[in-house]
């Protein structure tokens, strides 16, 4: 093995193969989830909150494996993570669908929640049932890096949930737009968060609550991440299935489409067979003024994420940054479908 590869974010070649396979020898014993620790100790595998990523040793180790390039031992037990399958979320508490309609003003303000940490952890249960019971994708649990929002209006009814997890691996029109190669990708897609699922509950009919949540979640989301993980986050991406949906939200909220997915996904194998799944959107979000530089440099930003905001009850009116106009992507056409993916 005389080249390196880019495996689970991290840089591997003889070398690192070499300790991993010397781990694997001296410790036969070893169930995977010690071992998976051990390796992330090692060497000194955290993220920047100073966490130790065991469960991202976990699946290099399985990548690994995948590959043929080493020999696990066989699973003990199940995984003790949230990896593994959780019984389907129900409602706590019987939830009244009455119809919620009418402008978006008598609601506010609206009280947003984020629920994935113990301050929120008690409103969590209802979010992922809602999410299961009504979100198209359906909804059990979020493995990685996410924050989770309950949105409510002034009466304390539920309105809508929304969550953002790790960005996509790779995406061709994204990385496209942001210039980044193979090997420069890995070390700033951390930076980045997906809207992995955008409910407003069905029962919900407020012209121009999608743009505003959006809008709203977006001035907060980068500080929730640095409190939750130690680190802010400088762009949004999403993917909108366009034979299902529009976008019309993501675009009143100046989310810019910078092209399409091409029908695969993360289960590509390594022989080339891939699952095909619906075409979808690209669509993007700044966090900083400056994030192009941001992302393709290591250093720090001088400036404060800036402020995307728009008055209350109102979608938002003010262009987006001129940094973030492209002239070579894709036009979004507008739509009548109102549900975000």
């Amino acid at each position: 093995m005389s080249e390196s590869w880019i495996i689970q974010g991290r840089s591997i070649g003889a070398a690192e193969l070499a300790q991993v396979r010397q781990l694997l020898a001296a410790h036969p014993q070893w169930h995977r989830t010690r071992l998976s620790r051990q390796l992330a100790q090692q060497w000194d595998w955290r993220n920047l909150a100073g966490q130790l990523k065991d469960m991202a040793a976990r699946t290099f180790l399985l990548k690994l494996q995948q590959r043929g390039w080493i020999t696990l031992p066989p699973c003990q037990r199940p995984s003790p993570n949230r990896m593994r399958p959780k019984p389907v979320p129900a409602l706590e508490w019987p939830l009244l669908e009455t119809p919620i309609t009418g402008p978006l003003v008598p609601l506010l303000p609206l009280v947003i929640t984020e629920v994935s940490t113990p301050a929120g952890a008690s409103q969590r249960p209802r979010l992922e049932g809602l999410l299961h019971q009504h979100h198209y994708l359906s909804h059990r649990s979020w493995v990685g890096q996410n924050v989770q929002y309950l949105a409510r209006d002034r009466q304390g009814r539920p309105l809508a949930g929304v969550l953002f997890g790790a960005a996509a691996w790779q995406c061709a029109a994204r990385d496209h737009y942001l210039g980044w190669s193979r090997t420069a990708r890995p070390q700033r897609l951390h930076l980045l968060a997906n809207n992995a699922r955008f409910l407003i509950l069905p029962w919900v009919q407020v012209p121009r609550l999608a743009s505003y949540l959006l809008s709203r979640i977006a001035l907060r989301l980068s500080r929730d991440w640095q409190a939750k993980y130690g680190h802010p986050i400088y762009l949004l991406e999403t993917f909108v299935q366009r034979d299902r949906f529009d976008a019309t939200a993501y675009q009143a909220a100046h989310w810019r489409c910078v092209g399409q997915t091409q029908g695969r996904t993360r289960q590509d194998r390594a022989d080339g067979a891939h699952q095909q799944v619906p075409l979808k959107d690209v669509y993007l979000y700044p966090l900083h003024p400056d994030f192009r530089n941001l992302l393709q440099s290591s250093s720090q930003p001088k400036n404060p994420p800036k402020r995307y905001d728009h008055p209350p009850g109102s979608a938002p009116t003010q262009p987006a940054p001129r940094s973030f106009q492209n002239p070579q992507s894709p036009a979004s056409s507008p739509g009548s479908k109102p549900s975000p993916d």
